[in-house]
């Protein structure tokens, strides 16, 4: 009876009730998503990445932290600086930060260990001659922006930028990384495989911590025992190396310990999760090797539908790692997935795991007794995600259990009423009131947008306005008073300057709209020349209607093609130059002009 209804289950889930001659038919909506990867990196809060981003809810102006230590306060200023040393961030810190709802606990958390002695693993990693004369104890109130994540901005410029995005438990990595498998944190005794012998702890027990006691047990339900039941997917990626994040939560220095897909973590908590050993699922969880693997498959997309990616402490920007590794590590993922055949129908969800000590100005919800924690940075990428979009919901990182079980299990959640697994979890986080939807960021009428391929070592973007700019009002012209004024026609384009050729069949892609009515005329040609002119490409016009969008292809000729490829394999580089031309109703014009660098791979 229990295998019947089983299948029964994964045949309702998934639709797998065959239909002799029956074709598939295409997905449709958030089904169209058929891969989701959750890239999580360390310690970070919003306002410390992206508090200066045009259009989202950060840092405001006036805003002056009390100094305990030196007297007087401390305001947020640009940090150059690609390592940073943050501050305590266990559940202790998190209720001092935020200080009743003042969020003015920033600067003293960090200097508290100022009265400690540096062997104490309770004392913060400023606590050196060295640093207090640099005054690192107060980069708590630094600020970053493109020009040292420049590709972080990038990714929020062209997908989606998530402003309202808290970490699930309002505490440090280990209960996050559990709440990010199983929408709880808990302490279980060894051994015990009963869920119900579990009791909600936000501080874990020094006995039940991975790293530091291998039998710790786990008890309650995961998201994998669901996907399992389900016949779904998933892979848990693990990046050998250390971690960062100290035994004792608030410590700030520490040795670092190693980590392994078998080793268990507070980064990797599924091995010690019962219901995971139990599904004979701990394969599972796998060297960050095997994505690569499965991202470079030809022929089809090789990833899980359900995959988590931890980091090292090398690459996972954690105090006191640096920026710019971490994020040319997250750009070789995003960019894997990119030119892979996984791109078209996979959603990446890139956050950061906890504050880190680093000053929010916004106050978490109270959901419930663990959290929300304090604000994150939190991107979408995807081929359907929208372009440019801030998205201002409440969201936790429950909502990305929340989004693979309205995508791959009918709405089907962590709920113990319900899962067939009872656990005594105080809330179902997936529903918790005012969580937002992940679907309300991707656009799934459009077309899969083309891959935007960044270099792993970018050139710093431009600065941003200081926290509280006001840009002056201009002072308006006098004009002649005219009959009529023409509006103003504005023509937007979205061009990935890198683009595989062979991945795109022979195309280069663009994707251009007005904000009026308005026909579009594109061409280009290359920097190749044949009887002393230049390849040209095929040229394309369109009609759009006012505020659309339309993604054009502009393709060669055969013999052009070839041509191409020819050049490319003699390791020589190739550009296309290309030019869209606009025309508004009332003869308006406007034009964008790029160039495009070709390769075949």
């Amino acid at each position: 009876m229990r295998r019947a209804a089983t299948v029964a289950f994964v045949a309702v889930v998934l639709g797998l009730v065959a239909v002799p001659g029956a074709v598939a038919a295409e997905p449709e909506g958030i089904h169209k998503i058929q891969h989701v990867v959750m890239i999580m990196q360390e310690n970070r809060s919003f306002d410390s990445y992206f508090g200066t981003y045009p259009g989202a809810n950060g840092i405001p102006g006036g805003v002056c932290e009390p100094d305990p230590t030196h007297g007087g306060c401390v305001a947020p200023f640009h940090d150059a600086s690609d390592v940073n040393y943050g501050g305590p961030h266990a559940q202790s810190a998190a209720i001092a930060d935020i200080n009743g709802g003042r969020m003015d606990g920033f600067v003293g958390q960090a200097e508290a260990g100022f009265e400690c002695l540096s062997t104490d693993p309770n004392c913060s990693t400023c606590n050196t001659p060295e640093a207090r004369t640099r005054g690192t104890c107060i980069d708590v109130m630094g600020y970053h922006d493109a020009r040292e994540i420049p590709n972080y901005w990038t990714y929020a410029q062209n997908f989606v930028l998530q402003d309202d995005m808290f970490a699930s438990s309002l505490s440090w990595s280990l209960p996050e990384h559990l709440f990010l498998v199983s929408a709880w944190s808990a302490a279980c005794p060894d051994g015990d495989p009963n869920p119900m012998d579990c009791a909600n702890q936000l501080e874990i027990p020094w006995s039940q911590r991975p790293e530091v006691n291998p039998n710790a047990t786990y008890a309650w339900t995961d998201i994998t025992y669901l996907l399992h039941n389900a016949g779904v997917s998933w892979a848990y990626y693990v990046y050998k190396g250390t971690e960062p994040d100290c035994e004792s939560d608030e410590a700030m220095t520490c040795a670092p310990v190693q980590q392994g897909p078998t080793t268990q973590g507070i980064w990797n908590p599924l091995p010690n999760f019962t219901d995971v050993k139990q599904d004979g699922q701990l394969g599972n969880i796998q060297s960050l090797t095997n994505f690569y693997t499965a991202v470079h498959a030809s022929s089809s997309c090789g990833l899980p539908s359900v995959s988590w990616i931890d980091p090292n402490g090398t690459v996972s920007e954690h105090p006191t790692g640096s920026i710019s590794r971490g994020q040319a590590y997250v750009t070789t993922l995003v960019n894997s997935i990119m030119r892979s055949p996984c791109w078209d129908s996979t959603a990446i969800f890139l956050s950061w795991d906890d504050w880190g000590g680093f000053y929010d100005n916004v106050v978490p919800p109270n959901v419930d007794q663990n959290g929300y924690g304090l604000r994150v940075p939190g991107l979408v990428i995807s081929p359907y995600a929208k372009a440019g979009y801030i998205d201002h919901q409440q969201l936790s990182h429950d909502a990305y259990l929340k989004f693979i079980e309205d995508d791959f299990l009918g709405g089907h959640r962590l709920n113990p009423a319900t899962d067939g697994r009872p656990d005594p979890r105080p809330h179902v986080r997936e529903e918790a009131p005012g969580l937002g939807s992940l679907e309300s960021d991707f656009n799934f009428n459009q077309s899969p947008r083309p891959p935007l391929i960044l270099s792993t070592h970018p050139a710093p973007g431009p600065a941003s306005n200081p926290p509280g700019y006001v840009p002056p009002k201009p002072v308006p012209p006098v004009t002649p008073v005219t009959p009529a004024r023409i509006p103003l026609l504005q023509l937007t384009a979205s061009v990935a300057r890198q683009q595989d050729l062979r991945l795109h069949h022979g195309r280069i892609y663009l994707l251009v709209g007005c904000n009026m009515a308005c026909s579009l005329y594109a061409h280009g040609h290359l920097n190749l020349t044949r009887h002393r002119r230049h390849l040209g490409l095929q040229s394309k016009r369109a009609t759009l209607a006012a505020n659309q969008a339309v993604r054009i292809s502009l393709s060669l000729s055969r013999g052009n093609l070839a041509a191409v490829k020819r050049v490319l394999h003699r390791h020589r580089p190739v550009r296309a130059l290309i030019e869209v031309v606009a025309t508004g109703v009332a003869g308006q014009r406007q034009t964008y002009s790029v160039d495009v660098t070709l390769s075949w791979r």
